[in-house]
């Protein structure tokens, strides 16, 4: 599908999502955002270690589980994130790009530090390079995310479309275009946009933290299956959250020019994704049984004779749990709670960090708190160790403890 546009002579502010006065000069078909390699490739190398922007990707992922116009995120194509949504009158796509600035300067963002050029060379400010990015067949919104705030100049930028302050008459919204354009004169898009588009279709989103935006995201991921009637455990939600990381920064990863497909994950594939991982996760549906024991163990970094060790204590668990012979099904049931309320003492001091232990140390810590427990067993009690230990590998192979420190 192609997309006609006349280049437009810029004018003055104007309402949320319309372009600039335009003088009709002459038609020029535009390339869609999903079909078009990014003009530089530089980006995976230099998101290296960029847990702040991996982060807030995730919780564009989460907006994508949540909203059905969301059809796409791009992790560092045509900018840092790009989400691509369809629009309401389902005539027309709409590509935001998202600039993640992870960096803390001394003062507070102002229009000196968004049109700051990198020695003095036109076209290299955070503004311009945004504004730039309108030249697809999408229609163009901005977003500048941040860990510092904005100055009272920029502030209207972080409210909301409808507020007073976003206004095109509004005094605070002239100044501010009179301010960039000082800074920046002549700035226009390859679609004919200025500095008014710019402004009226950028939001600023200031996320002071990474810890209180994963945060977010975990509450977020929690709600999100308790709407859909699915309740995950904190322990099942953080894996999750885990596992959208590593989503996200293998997208970020990927070569544009090799696997351009990588980049890019769709609403289809994230939804079949998220069904599955509920199923196996909630209702417990999982195939080979053991199989995510083993996972855990191995990224625990234990040896092959250890897993193996626990696979089998497992599955003698399981085989004798459902045989009501091998103990009185009270007992079992008194025995998993302990061994269940003991899991989650020890996991709560490990991700509160009063436990500086690696995998294995954790691991040997959790077997011998089950061994302290069959140790205090009645005289004449039968031994208990082998269901204990049974119990917390089938625990942590229905996705309810791991035996590290989430990342």
């Amino acid at each position: 599908m192609k997309s006609t546009i006349t280049h437009e002579k810029c004018g003055g502010l104007k309402q949320l999502g319309a372009m600039s006065d335009n003088t009709h000069i002459h038609p020029v078909e535009w390339p869609s955002v999903d079909e078009s390699l990014p003009v530089e490739e530089g980006g995976p190398v230099a998101r290296t270690g960029f847990n702040y922007q991996d982060e807030i990707a995730v919780g564009f992922l989460l907006d994508m589980l949540e909203r059905s116009d969301i059809e796409k995120i791009h992790c560092e194509t045509h900018d840092d994130i790009l989400v691509v949504r369809t629009h309401e009158s389902a005539a027309e796509r709409i590509a935001e790009f998202v600039q993640v600035k992870a960096g803390e300067p001394k003062h507070l963002w102002s229009v000196a530090g968004l049109c700051q050029r990198k020695k003095s060379k036109p076209g290299t400010s955070i503004f311009e390079i945004s504004l730039a990015r309108d030249k697809y067949k999408e229609t163009a919104l901005f977003r500048i995310v941040t860990l510092r705030d904005v100055d009272n100049d920029l502030k209207l930028l972080t409210y909301g479309a409808d507020a007073p302050a976003r206004q095109p008459e509004c005094d605070d919204c002239k100044a501010l275009l009179a301010a960039i354009e000082k800074r920046c004169p002549g700035s226009k898009s390859e679609k004919g946009n200025c500095t008014d588009y710019w402004i009226t279709n950028c939001h600023w989103d200031v996320r002071h933290s990474e810890a209180a935006i994963k945060r977010e995201n975990l509450l977020r991921l929690i709600k999100i299956s308790n709407s859909e009637g699915r309740t995950l455990l904190f322990d099942q939600a953080e894996l999750l959250l885990i596992e959208l990381r590593r989503r996200a920064k293998a997208a970020g990863d990927a070569k544009p020019k090799s696997k351009w497909h990588e980049k890019i994950i769709t609403q289809s594939t994230l939804r079949s994704w998220w069904e599955q991982r509920m199923e196996e996760l909630v209702t417990g549906v999982s195939a080979p049984s053991g199989g995510k024991l083993k996972r855990k163990m191995e990224d625990a970094e234990l040896p092959q004779d250890l897993v193996a060790l626990a696979l089998d204590l497992r599955r003698r668990y399981a085989k004798s749990s459902r045989t009501s012979r091998y103990m009185e099904a009270e007992l079992g049931e008194t025995l998993r709670d302990r061994v269940e309320a003991e899991v989650l003492s020890l996991r709560s001091k490990l991700i509160a960090g009063e436990l500086d232990l690696d995998g294995p140390s954790f691991h040997a810590l959790c077997v011998a708190r089950l061994d302290k427990i069959n140790a205090a067993r009645e005289p004449g009690a039968d031994d208990r160790s082998a269901f204990l230990k049974g119990c917390m590998y089938d625990i942590a192979d229905r996705c309810m403890m791991r035996f590290v420190r989430p990342q």
